[in-house]
């Protein structure tokens, strides 16, 4: 059984006003036109119609696309009142939004609670002052610890999303976000590598030379350290980069190579890659040649070997005396790898 179902519902573009230089909304929820009005009700019909049998533990109502709480008040509590019947009959269990740091007060937050929101998560993308200045981000790292603790405060669950290589980005300064994140305390992360997309500054920086993207190997790494850092502090990680539903992904419309439709998968198996290392180096007693037992459970398995084997060929090329066998173990828990010498 599914246990955690999204009924995404894409809000117009209106909600913020800012243009950041890596954002073009409209390509990035893969829409071409914003639209006046979203009928909540025909897309919560379409989904729910999947969803019934059997029922997911959890469903959420997300309210994706612009930055939800800029958005004009009474527009909010339209869709917020709709989002809030479906919850009052139990049709969904959550209400889940996203929005930026600087649209955070008190005001928004009581309206918020008055309708029942769950999930708060903000587009934080960095806390290195210099990173968000030349993304056009609007404000300072120091609305962000704010608006956090305000979020967390009135019993919202916090959400704090996080990006890799905007201007200015170093692996230290994201590396720091993660640390400055993990102070916070959030419950949900995402980490996003940027993509280079048609229609914004950020391409017009990478014509003209003054924007050099990550190489896919750069991003996979830095997100790797961020992702470790997040993960051992307790902090759900949701989301590893865009899915390829999430870009219209056409010739011409993406730039440089960072975007990779299974990067989460690449960043997990790099990390696991790194663990299992560590196992294979502490074996004690080992001689050469032996035969080593990798092993995970079922959910952890892909991980393991790495994207296209790309793990099983590194142990094998590295190691050429060992014999490596992949095994599954259920009492394992995700993410957790042994190395066993069969003898």
């Amino acid at each position: 059984m599914k246990k955690h179902a999204i009924i995404p519902i894409f809000i117009p573009h209106e909600g913020c006003p800012n243009d950041c230089v890596f954002c073009n909304q409209k390509k990035i929820t893969a829409r071409t036109h914003a639209e006046e009005n979203v009928n909540i009700e025909e897309i919560a019909s379409r989904y729910l119609s999947t969803l019934s049998d059997p029922r997911p533990e959890t469903i959420e109502m997300a309210m994706y696309g612009g930055s939800f709480t800029g958005i004009p008040m009474e527009k909010q509590n339209e869709y917020l009142s709709i989002a809030k019947e479906y919850k009052d009959k139990g049709l969904i269990d959550k209400i889940h939004l996203s929005t930026r740091p600087d649209y955070i007060n008190e005001e928004i937050l009581l309206n918020l609670k008055k309708f029942d929101v769950d999930v708060i998560e903000l587009g934080v993308q960095s806390f290195d002052d210099e990173v968000l200045m030349l993304s056009e981000r609007g404000h300072d790292s120091s609305i962000v610890y704010k608006s956090c603790e305000m979020i967390k405060n009135f019993g919202f669950t916090l959400g704090i999303q996080l990006m890799v290589g905007l201007p200015g980005d170093t692996p230290e300064k994201a590396v720091y976000s993660a640390k400055e994140t993990v102070k916070i305390g959030p419950q949900i992360a995402r980490i996003y590598p940027t993509i280079v997309i048609e229609d914004t500054k950020l391409l017009d920086m990478y014509r003209q030379g003054s924007y050099l993207p990550l190489s896919l190997e750069e991003a996979v790494d830095t997100s790797k350290k961020m992702y470790s850092i997040l993960f051992e502090a307790g902090i759900k990680i949701i989301r590893v980069g865009l899915k390829s539903s999430d870009i219209i992904n056409e010739d011409g419309e993406i730039y440089g190579n960072t975007f990779h439709p299974a990067f989460r998968q690449l960043v997990e198996g790099e990390i696991a890659k790194e663990k299992i290392e560590v196992l294979i180096n502490d074996l004690s007693n080992i001689e050469a040649p032996s035969k080593i037992a990798l092993v995970s459970n079922s959910r952890s398995f892909s991980n393991m070997i790495g994207m296209k084997g790309v793990n099983k060929k590194y142990f094998k090329e590295k190691y050429p005396l060992y014999s490596f066998f992949y095994e599954k173990n259920e009492q394992l828990k995700d993410y957790e790898y042994e190395v066993q010498l069969i003898r």
